[in-house]
């Protein structure tokens, strides 16, 4: 849109798209990592040398993962202090839960502190607005959780109410986003926080040929955090970038054991099925015109739409991408966060979120109004949410 002065010079004018009255809006975005830089080259000596681990079979096996996964950098909790004071994570078969959520427990509210300070920045409001904090991890197990240890680190009040979400997977980010978005939908003025922090602490472990899928994440999974804030009807002062419009979950009946993992004094155990990116493919078409069909235009068509969705690995977007008939370009913000980041479990939607924003911005006036955002983990559960871009146009 643009406008003339007194003097006749066009000008340009910026608009914002209004969000639907009562509608979740996503006001502001923050993330953070641990300092230890894993860059995918030097992950193959780093790992092997830290598991005392000499076989060129396995050697050979992980060097083909860290290529094919196109990560090309991770972040870690994980370093050689914690390795010198623990060196029985590396011991197979050794009782290390304990050790384990020692670390992990400390080290995801750690996370999750220096990404909702970043968030609350942005935000420009004051922690004494947050009236909700949902607290998503799959790497930390204690009680009380790490709801309430972040909420006192933030100094936030003591009235507070917080939902903790344990052990989603993958998934857990757009869970987050789900639940956040029905209590500000419900509760007029409220602003809720919502955090997602994960350590692959609780699964490292030396390899062994029995057990192959750790070879994938040690190849593939990485460490971090992130925040956003969520409410509905912004004031003024708020800058909303994209609407919540409507949220759905489902399971695909006879698929619990394709995604495992069980909880052992040894930490936790994966197994992941061959099948995993199939099964997905087989219905993913269906979830998404579901969701699509919230938009009240039947003329949307898949590639009219922007695309959040969680990287859960380069097999999975491109089975969707194939399936769907996308255009290259709509999961580039999906492969972006999957080779800066890696696979950081239920924070990763966030982090394709924020590129996401960047890209409707640069886009102005040929951006899309309507995206969706999704994630995929055990059950094998998809959530997903029909997504409005309120950015700048």
């Amino acid at each position: 849109m643009s406008s003339s002065g007194m003097n006749g010079v066009k000008k340009q004018i910026s608009t914002r798209r209004v969000a639907n009255p009562g509608k979740a809006t996503v006001l502001a975005l923050g993330k953070a990592f641990p300092s230890q830089v894993v860059p995918q080259e030097h992950l193959v000596e780093g790992f092997l040398r830290d598991t005392k681990c000499d076989d060129p079979f396995i050697k050979e096996k992980l060097e083909h993962l860290c290529k094919t996964t196109t990560v090309k950098t991770r972040y870690t909790v994980l370093s050689r202090e914690i390795l010198d004071k623990y060196p029985e994570l590396t011991t197979e078969g050794s009782p290390t839960i304990k050790q384990r959520l020692e670390i992990a427990n400390e080290a995801v509210v750690e996370m999750a502190l220096e990404a909702s300070l970043g968030c609350i920045k942005e935000w420009g409001r004051t922690v004494e607005d947050i009236t909700h904090i949902v607290y998503v991890s799959s790497s930390e197990i204690r009680l009380p959780g790490g709801d309430l240890y972040l909420s006192a680190k933030l100094g936030l009040k003591s009235d507070v109410n917080r939902v903790m979400l344990y052990f989603l997977g993958c998934y857990g980010g757009v869970t987050g986003l789900r639940v956040a978005k029905d209590i500000a939908e419900n509760n007029p003025g409220s602003r809720v926080l919502l955090t997602t922090s994960e350590t692959t602490i609780l699964g490292f472990r030396p390899p062994n040929k029995a057990r192959p899928y750790d070879l994938v994440g040690a190849a593939l999974f990485g460490d971090g955090a992130a925040a956003v804030i969520i409410g509905a009807d912004p004031l003024p002062s708020e800058a909303p970038f994209m609407e919540l419009h409507y949220a759905v979950q489902q399971f695909v009946p006879g698929t619990q054991t394709v995604i495992d993992g069980r909880l052992t004094e040894e930490g936790i155990n994966f197994k992941l099925g061959r099948d995993l990116p199939q099964k997905i493919e087989e219905n993913i078409e269906e979830f998404c015109k579901k969701l699509m069909a919230k938009a009240g235009d039947d003329s949307i068509e898949f590639n009219d739409m922007f695309w959040t969705v969680h990287p859960g690995g380069p097999a999975i977007l491109n089975r969707l991408e194939t399936k769907l008939k996308l255009g290259r370009e709509k999961l580039e913000c999906s492969r972006r966060a999957l080779v800066d980041y890696g696979n950081v479990s239920s924070n990763t939607i966030l982090y394709v979120m924020e590129y996401m924003r960047d890209e409707l911005k640069k886009k102005g006036d040929g951006a899309q109004e309507w995206g969706l955002g999704l994630a995929f983990g055990p059950g094998i559960t998809f959530e997903g949410l029909l997504l409005r871009s309120l950015t700048s146009t």
